[in-house]
């Protein structure tokens, strides 16, 4: 995801860390001057699964 905002234009304005188990983020300035920061949590997709007996959610399009 980094590199996808690099080659959008952004730098780096803080680099790739691990800051807790499974969890990954950096932080980028776009061409604009903001700071975006970009995190990846290894765990999310768990948090997604459906437990049993619950039902599966809908997924709509914005």
């Amino acid at each position: 995801m980094v590199e996808r905002a690099l080659g959008l234009g952004a730098e780096i304005d803080e680099t790739v860390r691990e800051f807790g188990e499974g969890l990954v983020g950096a932080s980028v300035l776009d061409p604009f001057g903001n700071v975006l920061g970009l995190m990846r949590n290894q765990h999310y997709p768990d948090g997604l699964a459906p437990r049993p007996g619950e039902a599966v959610p809908h997924r709509t399009r914005g």
